[in-house]
């Protein structure tokens, strides 16, 4: 239930947006980064593929497919495996239920020690679940947050400056932030 809520927060938060749209903007300018948000939802990745495809700017975010199949496979990968050790302890202690020990991975272990590994080895298992959601939904993010900033415009004609501070009482620096106008005159 808990996983439910807070995938519902997740995709309801993906429904608010920091800028507003300028009306008299061409249509290729307005970037939808809820198309970009399901593309990934369906397919792990298409919202990266998605977001360089439709890009004014073309940029290229194709790099980040294998790291997001890297991350599900590896995520995925430990989950089976600890699932099948849960399996393997579980299957050796009803086995000793019945008679002497059978599997000789577990030979070295007595029945408090298997059920103190079983334990261990679900909480492993839980957290690879939570591993393989952390990056399903870390990959959804990726791909809204990238597709919400593909327009917004960072001129060179900003900069900032850093300059230390004295007084007789506080050391300190201060900012100065200055925006070039386009028009020189």
């Amino acid at each position: 239930m808990r996983y439910l809520m807070c995938l519902g927060f997740v995709l309801f938060a993906l429904t608010f947006s920091a800028q507003k749209p300028v009306k008299n903007r061409a249509l290729d300018s307005l970037y939808p980064y809820k198309k970009a948000a399901l593309c990934s939802a369906i397919l792990p990745g298409g919202g990266q593929i998605y977001n360089s495809i439709h890009s004014s700017k073309r940029k290229n975010a194709y790099w980040k497919v294998p790291l997001i199949y890297a991350g599900l496979g590896a995520t995925s990968f430990l989950l089976i495996q600890n699932q099948r050790t849960i399996n393997s302890i579980k299957t050796e202690y009803a086995a000793r239920q019945l008679g002497p020990a059978q599997n000789p991975l577990w030979f070295d272990y007595d029945n408090f020690a298997l059920i103190s590994l079983y334990d261990q080895y679900a909480r492993f298992r839980d957290l690879s679940i939570l591993g393989v959601g952390a990056v399903y939904l870390f990959q959804i993010l990726d791909a809204a947050v990238e597709a919400h900033f593909l327009n917004f415009n960072v001129s060179k004609d900003l900069s900032l400056q850093l300059l230390p501070y004295a007084s007789s009482q506080n050391l300190g620096c201060t900012a100065k932030i200055t925006f070039k106008s386009m028009n020189k005159r």
